[in-house]
């Protein structure tokens, strides 16, 4: 027998367990404030782990690194009462299960006199996971922003992250109503959030794995990013733009992009063009910040990857810059300072619709008949556009068209005595737009089963909106 037990034996039973559990409280791993702790195999002597600080506000977070969603995982616990040193599935007071949703669960409470969280493995899995404490959000998270999906070709695309750093946009406002230029112009912002793209194969199925930074991680993405830059598409906020090549034709992929190391946004889907498709790439235009897709163009100049700001041809650009310039300029004869000709839109609100509108009739945009959904708004076989004739002429290709409710935003948007005016969906409108996909229409229904959108999450698009 050892001294110590000798010890223990002279000692009263209640002074004996409290010793037991001091012992047992000196072994335990302590969570630090601002840290994630990972924790690789589970053992008796790390299924506790404190949390000493005492707070009036904290977040426990966790993240299963390994296994599908449908796997049995561990439970975790917390109690944040002084009287409970080992919450479990056994209760207990202040105990609380921290519930695991596709591999993520989180707790946020008060910690008056500090806490424990507790692991349970009754199955014996072994599942690696992390553990973040912070005194603010949950380090792991599932981002509710959505991804964005810009276009692709046979083997390149443009995708994007969730908006972050929202520029602060003041509408102008009289003596001084001046409203934006034709080419727009913002200041990047200094501290971005960082981001991780993977892109998979949707055969792969990364949606079947846990969907967290941890998991995800152990997957290598596909392709090359061949660029990678700052973006303001729209009043929501700066993205990342990723321009991906090497990727491989008509072929389905998954899109994550992973937010500080811990966050995860996705997934979206896309499917890259068939062999046959030839138009390239345009994005990051200043002043039609929310275009990224393809159009009948030939190929890029000097080698580029894709058509921007510097390589669109003048004669394309130009005219579209002087449009927005004149339209601004008519659109300011009227009081736009003093008067008011809406109580819910300003003449901003106009000069915004219009210029998506004017980006999207002016800019065509390339389609698929191979992987274009059921339905799409397409027009076929067109040698030129007839809304732009600065685009060259050539071989036929198939254009997606612009969505109605682009040319119905600026209608509602604008002023009268502007004479802004959108064909009707019971007559012509369908000629040269896409109509029933946005909105739904009474009469003269087009696009068969009217999917409510322009887009979705998994790659589908019925109309080209602009946004």
């Amino acid at each position: 027998m050892h001294d110590g037990d000798r010890i223990f034996r002279r000692l009263p039973a209640a002074l004996v367990l409290l010793l037991k559990a001091a012992l047992a409280a000196a072994q335990r791993t302590t969570l630090n404030v601002g840290y994630v702790l990972s924790v690789s195999t589970l053992n008796a002597a790390d299924t506790f782990y404190t949390i000493p600080t005492a707070a009036t506000q904290l977040a426990l977070s966790i993240a299963l690194c390994s296994g599908s969603i449908n796997s049995t995982s561990p439970r975790f616990f917390v109690s944040n009462a002084s009287s409970t040193a080992s919450p479990g599935s056994g209760g207990g007071e202040d105990v609380f299960e921290i519930v695991l949703d596709q591999g993520v669960g989180n707790w946020t409470g008060t910690f008056p006199e500090g806490g424990v969280l507790g692991v349970e493995d009754d199955a014996n899995v072994q599942m690696p996971f992390e553990i973040g404490l912070s005194d603010g959000v949950p380090i792991h998270q599932l981002i509710s922003e959505p991804l964005l999906f810009g276009d692709s070709t046979t083997t390149q695309a443009i995708l994007f992250s969730p908006p972050f750093s929202p520029e602060n946009l003041q509408d102008p406002t009289y003596p001084n109503y001046t409203l934006p230029s034709a080419n727009l112009s913002y200041q990047p912002p200094t501290d971005p959030t960082n981001y991780t793209v993977i892109v998979s194969p949707t055969s792969n199925s990364l949606t079947t794995m846990q969907q967290t930074a941890c998991a995800l991680r152990t997957q290598k993405s596909t392709g090359i990013v061949a660029n990678q830059s700052l973006w303001m598409r729209d009043e929501e906020g700066w993205r990342t733009e990723w321009f991906f090549s090497g990727l491989v034709a008509q072929t389905n992929y998954t899109m994550y992009a992973i937010e500080d190391g811990y966050k995860v946004a996705g997934p979206i889907f896309f499917t890259t063009k068939s062999s046959s498709f030839s138009c390239p790439l345009v994005s990051q235009l200043s002043y039609c910040p929310s275009i990224a897709y393809a159009m009948p163009l030939p190929p890029p100049p000097n080698g580029l990857l894709a058509y921007d700001d510097s390589s669109l041809p003048p004669s394309i650009s130009e005219p579209l810059i002087s449009s927005l310039t004149n339209f601004t300029t008519s659109l300011t004869t009227f009081a736009c300072g003093r008067d008011l000709y809406s109580p819910l839109v300003t003449c901003a609100d106009c000069q915004r619709a219009y210029r998506t509108w004017l980006c999207t009739v002016s800019l065509p945009r390339c389609a698929d008949e191979d992987t274009a959904p059921p339905n799409a708004a397409l027009l076929r076989n067109q040698a030129a556009d007839a809304r732009n004739s600065a685009f060259p002429g050539g071989n036929n290709y198939t254009q997606l068209l612009p969505c109605l409710e682009t040319c119905t935003a600026a209608d509602r948007a604008c002023p009268n005595f502007l004479g802004f005016r959108c064909p009707l969906p019971r007559f012509n409108a369908a000629s040269s737009y896409g109509v029933g996909y946005v909105d739904s229409t009474v009469e003269g229904v087009q696009g068969g089963g009217v999917p409510g959108m322009w887009s979705d999450n998994f790659g589908n698009v019925w109309c080209t909106s602009g946004q």
